[in-house]
Order: C-alpha cells, then sequence, then structure tokens
C-alpha cells in the first residue's frame, strides 16, 4: 500500500497528508474495453468475469476537481449495468463525454473505475477549488454536471451534461482512490462509519428527488405513498422519507422475510406480492389489473382510500399496476426499470382519472444537500446489509444483480474493518439501537439467504 494511503488510514493531519507523494497507480475495480462485447448471445451475463481488480494509473487532477482516498463504497444497480455492458456499453458514453475536449479526455481510457457511491477523506485539491481542503472527510454525490450549461443553473439534473459519475464517467468510487468534482462533495455524516455514509449517495439521493424534492411528488402529511421493494436501496429511503414527512408508506415486498424488514423501516402496511393471487396465465395488463384491484383492496381495506402516490422504479412488471392502483388525480414517480424499459398500461386508466406520471433521474446538488442533513441529524438511517472487501467487489455486484440483498451493499476501500469513521460518538449512541434494529433484520433476510 503506497505512503498516502497509510497515512490517510493512520488518521494523519492535512500537512503530513500533503507530505506524502501521490501514487501513479491505485487498487480499483474496474472493467476492460476489451471485453465490452463478452456477453453477446450468452444467457447469464455474470459479472463476476467482467469485473476486474487490479491496479491502474491515476488521472490528472482537473482545477475543478478533488482527489478523495476512499474509504468505502457501494454497490447500485448501474454498476451492474455497467458490468453487463448493456443497455450500452458504457465505454461508448465515456467516448462521447471525451469529445468534448480538455480535462474530458482522461475519460477515454481501455478501462473504466466504475462506482457511484462513495466516502473518504479528500487528499488534493485543484487549483480552482473553494470550498474543500485537504483533510476533509467526506461524501460524494453521484452526479456530474456541467457548469458552464446554462440549465445547470435552473435544476442540475436539467443540464444537457449531467452525468452518473462512476457509470457515464470515468475513476468512479470502487478502489482506494477516486476524482470527483467539487460541486459533488458534501460533508460526512459524523456520527456514521465509512460504510454507512457510502451507501445513501445514490439511492437516498434519488429517493429524496422522487418524493419530497420540488420536481417530484411533494408528499405532504397524511399521504399514503406505495412503495414497491420497499426494502430495496431506493425503497428503504423512501420508506422513511414518507415516514418522516407524516406520510403513511404502503411497502410491497417479493417474500416473507422481507415483511419484519418494512416494518422496521416504517411502513404501516406491508404486502407481501406471494399472497397474492392471479392467474399467470392471463394477457399482462389484464394480469396487471388484477394484481392492482387485489392490492388496491388491501389499502382501502387499511385506510379507506386509495394511494396518493407510487414509487416505482421496478419497471415493467409493476408500472401498469402503479397506474391502475393509485388515486384519482394521484402520482406514479419513477426512476428506472429494472425488469425492463418498455411498460404497457391501459392509458384509459391514466387520462380519464387525471393520474399524473413524473419522470426522475438523480438528484440535484442542494437536494443532496438537504438529503445529507437529514442522514447527519440522524432523521434517516443508512441500512447496509453486507460489506465486502475491494477485492471482492465483483462478487457484491453479483449479489445486487441476483436481486439477493436488502439496502445496500457496501465495498470497503481504505477502511481496513468496518465499523470505523465516527466522530460524533454521542449521536451514534442516541441512534445506535435504531440502526442495529435494522441491521439484525437484513441480517435474518442475509441468513434466509445463504
Amino acid at each position: 500500500m503506497d505512503t498516502l494511503a497509510q497515512a490517510v488510514i493512520s488518521g494523519a493531519s492535512a500537512d503530513q497528508l500533503m507530505a506524502e507523494p501521490v501514487p501513479t497507480e491505485y487498487m480499483a475495480a474496474h472493467l476492460r474495453r476489451a471485453d465490452a462485447s463478452m456477453f453477446q448471445g450468452v444467457a447469464d451475463k455474470d459479472v463476476r468475469k467482467s469485473i476486474h481488480v487490479g491496479t491502474v494509473p491515476m488521472p490528472e487532477l482537473a482545477p475543478d476537481e478533488v482527489l478523495v482516498a476512499v474509504m468505502a463504497s457501494a454497490i447500485n444497480f448501474n454498476t451492474v449495468w455497467s458490468a453487463m455492458f448493456e443497455p450500452v456499453s458504457t465505454f461508448d458514453m465515456l467516448s462521447r463525454f471525451a469529445r468534448q475536449g480538455g480535462y474530458t479526455t482522461r475519460h477515454d481510457r481501455d478501462y473504466q473505475v466504475i462506482g457511484s457511491d462513495a466516502s473518504g477523506v479528500i487528499v488534493r485539491v485543484g487549483s480552482g477549488v473553494r470550498r474543500w481542503k485537504v483533510g476533509d472527510h467526506v461524501v460524494v454525490s453521484p452526479v456530474y454536471v456541467d457548469d458552464q450549461d446554462p440549465a445547470t443553473h435552473q435544476d442540475g439534473m436539467m443540464g444537457t451534461g449531467m452525468l452518473a459519475w462512476g457509470y457515464e464517467t470515468n475513476f468512479g468510487a470502487l478502489g482506494h482512490y477516486a476524482v470527483a468534482r467539487a460541486s459533488q462533495i458534501l460533508p460526512k455524516p459524523a456520527h456514521l462509519t465509512w460504510e454507512e455514509s457510502a451507501s445513501f449517495s445514490l439511492c437516498g439521493g434519488t429517493a429524496y428527488r422522487m418524493l419530497v424534492g420540488e420536481h417530484g411528488a411533494r408528499i405532504k402529511q397524511g399521504d399514503i405513498v406505495m412503495i414497491w421493494g420497499a426494502t430495496g436501496g431506493l425503497g428503504a429511503f423512501a420508506t422513511q422519507l414518507v415516514k418522516n414527512g407524516g406520510g403513511i408508506p404502503v411497502g410491497i415486498v417479493g417474500s416473507e422475510d422481507k415483511v419484519e424488514l418494512a416494518r422496521r423501516l416504517g411502513c404501516d402496511l406491508v404486502i407481501n406480492r406471494q399472497h397474492l393471487h392471479v392467474d399467470p396465465d392471463l394477457p399482462f395488463t389484464e394480469r396487471s389489473i388484477a394484481t392492482g384491484k387485489q392490492i388496491g383492496k388491501l389499502i382501502r381495506g387499511a385506510f379507506g382510500e386509495d394511494p396518493h402516490v407510487v414509487f416505482d422504479y421496478v419497471g415493467r412488471e409493476t408500472f401498469a399496476t402503479s397506474v391502475f392502483v393509485v388515486r384519482r388525480g394521484g402520482i406514479v414517480v419513477t426512476c428506472g426499470s429494472s425488469t425492463g424499459y418498455h411498460h404497457e398500461y391501459d392509458n384509459r386508466y391514466l387520462w380519464m382519472n387525471l393520474k399524473r406520471i413524473i419522470g426522475s433521474h438523480g438528484v440535484n446538488y442542494q437536494e443532496m444537500a438537504e438529503c445529507t442533513r437529514l442522514f447527519s441529524q440522524g432523521a434517516l438511517l443508512p441500512l447496509v446489509s453486507r460489506t465486502y472487501p475491494l477485492t471482492e467487489a465483483a462478487e457484491a455486484a453479483r449479489l445486487v444483480q441476483q436481486n439477493d440483498h436488502v439496502g445496500k451493499v457496501g465495498v470497503l476501500g481504505l477502511a481496513p474493518e468496518t465499523g470505523l469513521g465516527v466522530s460524533n460518538p454521542a449521536l451514534r449512541a442516541r441512534i445506535e439501537s435504531k440502526i442495529n434494529d435494522l441491521r439484525a433484520a437484513s441480517q435474518v433476510r442475509r441468513e434466509q439467504l445463504v
């Protein structure tokens, strides 16, 4: 291990960190351009075959960037997409990005360091960075924006240069070091561990924008919000946001072992899809409506009315049911389609009942700051169900690829073990039992899978 990394691990001061040289290469989980066609015609696109862990060259730092010594990261589904090289190869994205010229040309390499969540210590800052300094403990927002695009200054997500860091860019989070723009950096919650702090940026920020931010559903007190996959990376944060905002979260889960975890996260009603009785031979749209009728009956039985909002990131398999089950004038908010992008639904239930669909993507910097503030207050809790060392990043990604997880799956970078990084023990002590309760419930799920 290089001397700068050793200094970070030992808790060295800013002056000591500056005294150590930046290494010329570092350890990272990465993809190779030469592998981009390896899964063509293959049914099981096993990401363990495409994710490599080894040394890569250290990139030059742009004036508006920081170099972060990554203590921990986490797996998101975009990491799985990257490693499957679909729906498109991310190397094609890197090539397009590099055409802008200047420092963007660094990103077009024969390798890509992946990963969109990180916590760590700043070890270098570019000449144009003002708000951050060496030694700061930080988390990294997953959204990479072009500050020279006018639309960015209205809403960072509307700029044409908006990219997902570590997915559409290089030098991402799954390594000992990562390069990020200063406009991605936020203070690490002092009471959380490195792996907990690395678990919430992408999914927590996305859920915040979908439900709370002005560009999303704008939930209010008393709103009934139906959440598909309530114990997943996105769903676990969505549930907490609804509950904290005075809403009524209704969790939809896929197995009995997830029911108790959904309750502990705050769901007032949990519906196990395995208990729904729908003829599997029905045509897709009819089957979706039949599912919606059963779910709607359960929700009305519990609360006397239909949901105001449906939180959907599952996509093709759930979307028609979402459109059907949400109340007249209600909102379906969607940010992804993990089961397929081509949605089929009966449009009569949308237009004749004045329902709305809101497409949501990522999170702007202000929204991410507000979301991080909630974690820093202890108002939102992380859910890290399992943590792997960097050398096993491919195994961690495979777990997510197969959906054999709950909450978030962490990956340690330079942190030698879990449980490190807490600098506010008083707040930690006040919420420790709640975090432990969630962890215990997630471990039950893990043991059943094993």
